[in-house]
């Protein structure tokens, strides 16, 4: 006699659950691994970083100095008012709020007793000296790509530091991802170390620019798209995204229409991350916030090997990409026209020039940037405009550009009408060809801020 079909089914069903149930238990097992239970703490990591027993040498400190700088950890390991790199600030995710680990060599709340091979391990695998797993608000996909000497370098700088007694405080994510299972799980899916490996077919200068993009740089930790449980791309993947919580949207590098990589001259690209502008281009956000402490300090030759290897890929995608989409022809009604242009001529023309033309100093810099043609203007998603008409701010201030102009905010003086009506008289004028920015558009990212 034949089984009746929903049996078959639900027997069928019952293997399929039980295959799913291995599968998940064997990834987790593979990368929860010692986080199980606390591992003996090897011998060599007993005292505060004692390799040998002897002081690293100072070229090595200054090395890993320069390596911090690079990967710009003070940013995330510093927290406002507090000393440098002893943890503690609160970075916010779409899951709750993680806060960054202290740094400094505190024997009871640093990293005072880690050998170089525990922080080797937190690196390149995403553990903690003790086994735990670790969050991957820090970027330990990038971090892997990092050599091991780069690595005893950071450690030996980190170690020079004054220490700091000062504790993390708890994770506030949501119940249960920050537990160590769920971390387990996420790690399956998404993270395995990925060593940096050299292309035979390129030059030095390509590969250093890579390892530095791809690992200290951790470029694509924002310029990647992330998915609905916060992973982004490969570290190689450059093609944009918005950033949650921050709420600024990480241009695709690969997109001359975009970012105008592929067509700029290479001492451009340099300028841009030493000083934070070039005649074609300004940072703001977060990108202003990498340029002020990391890629300012960073010495000609890497920031030329990084111009090198994000020109090459900027025109490999744009070489093989689409034909550009016809320009957009926006239909403003005579209001909101009438509205835009009132607006720019009494918040906006003073610096900005009446034909949105710009003010350079006497010294031939950047004091407040083109509107015509400014590709910042004319990336379809117009947040980064809104944020900056909402809450103004500064480009960094560089060895070269000590004293940026700043833009004032106008998040209690413009509504939401105000402000999508002079987005949109900047994206329709000047031979600008973009979409409008309606107020519903305008009120979302407001409210996305709290505001």
């Amino acid at each position: 006699m034949k089984a009746p079909r929903f049996a078959r089914t639900a027997y069928i069903g019952w293997l399929i659950a039980c295959a799913l149930l291995a599968l998940t238990a064997y990834v987790v097992v593979d990368n929860w691994g010692d986080a199980w239970t606390t591992p003996a703490t090897p011998a060599t990591s007993q005292a505060p970083n004692t390799a040998s027993n002897a002081q690293p040498q100072s070229t090595q400190i200054e090395r890993g100095q320069y390596l911090a700088r690079a990967g710009n950890c003070v940013a995330c390991h510093s927290a406002r008012g507090s000393a440098p790199m002893a943890g503690g600030r609160r970075i916010d995710t779409p899951f709750g709020a993680v806060y960054s680990s202290n740094l400094t060599p505190d024997t009871h709340t640093g990293i005072g007793r880690w050998s170089p091979e525990d922080f080797w391990r937190a690196l390149h695998h995403g553990r903690s000296k003790d086994g735990r797993l670790l969050t991957p608000a820090f970027p330990y996909n990038h971090t892997s790509v990092i050599t091991r000497a780069d690595s005893d370098d950071l450690l030996a700088w980190l170690q020079s530091l004054a220490p700091v007694n000062q504790p993390t405080p708890a994770h506030t994510l949501m119940w249960p991802l920050g537990t160590q299972p769920a971390l387990a799980v996420w790690r399956s899916l998404f993270f395995s170390p990925t060593p940096f490996k050299p292309d035979s077919t390129q030059t030095a200068d390509w590969n250093r620019g890579a390892y530095l993009v791809q690992g200290l740089g951790h470029c694509a930790a924002c310029h990647s798209p992330r998915n609905a449980l916060g992973a982004s791309g490969a570290v190689d993947d450059l093609s944009g995204g918005l950033m949650p919580v921050v709420n600024w949207y990480a241009p695709d590098l690969t997109s001359d229409h975009e970012t105008g990589l592929a067509t700029s001259a290479l001492s451009s690209i340099v300028q841009l991350l030493r000083t934070g502008e070039s005649a074609q281009a300004q940072t703001s956000g977060p990108m202003a916030e990498v340029v002020q402490h990391g890629t300012q300090y960073m010495s000609e030759a890497d920031l030329l090997a990084m111009a090198v290897y994000l020109k090459s890929r900027a025109q490999k995608a744009t070489a093989t990409a689409a034909p550009p989409k016809p320009p957009v022809q926006a239909k403003v009604s005579l209001a909101v026209a009438a509205k835009g242009l009132q607006i720019y001529d009494r918040h906006c023309a003073q610096c900005h020039g009446e034909q949105g033309q710009g003010i350079d100093t006497a010294a031939g810099a950047t004091a407040y940037p083109v509107l015509a043609g400014n590709r910042a203007v004319l990336l379809s998603d117009p947040t980064n405009l809104v944020q900056m008409v909402l809450y103004g701010g500064y480009g960094p201030s560089t060895a070269l550009h000590p004293r940026p102009f700043g833009m004032p905010p106008a998040v209690l003086e413009l509504d939401d009408r105000d402000i999508a009506a002079v987005l949109t008289h900047l994206r329709t004028q000047w031979g600008n060809q973009a979409s409008d920015v309606t107020p519903l558009q305008v009120n979302r990212i407001r409210a996305a801020q709290g505001h």
